[in-house]
């Protein structure tokens, strides 16, 4: 049977994502306070600048993938003037407990869209439909990446744009700096907000697992993407990646 990592531990690829929905179930309330500390504040930043680049206009249609607690899928639906009956936008997730505070969210502003609990290796959407895709700090909890990577470019038109918005690796003079933060504090952060230091030790593994930025270029570049660029965000520690659909 394959297999694969979940954090540092090697496990049945069948059970990765019950693994990671785990995580997420216990995280999901507290997930954007966590948010915040962790990242002082930054990752409202962060994707501020992935709405950005992501050249989304009135009338754009656009999917959020792994969209969790919906801040994305919030910014979106103002961007492309949902509110105005214009534009569109689809908030997915494999994590039913994320995607309730973020459908709740969404409603409290003021929005309504469709929500869909969906495994990202196989997007039940239809193909050369979507201007723009998005996956914010989501691609690292998924088995089969390039799987994932293919998806999204096939729901994409030609031209489209993915997003892929997600921790990397951070310049080297802060790597031992950055560790001892991963591995010390965010563990303490989430017993002590969270109710659970286990999800946030996963978090600081995964990150170390995940492909680099070079190397989640040429994934990308190999599953239907012509161009990517690369935007380092606080000296690697996010990176942008932005693929363009052939």
């Amino acid at each position: 049977m394959a297999s694969t990592h979940f954090g540092y531990k090697t496990v049945d690829e069948k059970d990765k994502a019950r693994n990671v929905r785990g995580v997420f179930d216990s995280v999901a309330s507290k997930y954007d306070v966590m948010n915040d500390l962790m990242s002082a504040g930054l990752h409202r930043g962060w994707k501020a600048y992935t709405v950005l680049v992501s050249g989304a206009g009135l009338g754009s249609k656009v999917l959020d993938v792994a969209g969790g607690t919906g801040d994305l899928a919030l910014a979106f639906a103002k961007k492309v003037g949902l509110g105005n009956g214009q534009g569109e936008v689809v908030h997915t997730d494999i994590n039913e407990a994320m995607l309730r505070v973020g459908r709740d969210r969404l409603v409290d502003a003021g929005y309504a869209l469709p929500t869909l609990v969906c495994d990202a290796e196989k997007l039940p959407l239809p193909s050369n439909y979507f201007d723009v895709v998005t996956v914010a700090f989501g691609l690292r909890n998924m088995t089969h990446k390039e799987e994932a990577l293919a998806e999204m470019c096939r729901v994409l038109k030609p031209g489209g744009k993915l997003l892929v918005l997600e921790f990397s690796k951070v310049a080297q003079p802060l790597q031992k700096a950055y560790d001892w933060y991963s591995f010390n504090i965010l563990p303490k952060l989430g017993s002590m907000v969270a109710g659970d230091a286990q999800s946030y030790q996963y978090l600081a593994e995964s990150i170390r697992m995940h492909p680099d930025q070079e190397t989640l270029k040429t994934m990308m570049l190999s599953q239907g993407f012509g161009h990517v660029d690369i935007h380092n965000m606080t000296a690697g520690v996010v990176a942008l990646h932005v693929g363009i659909k052939c």
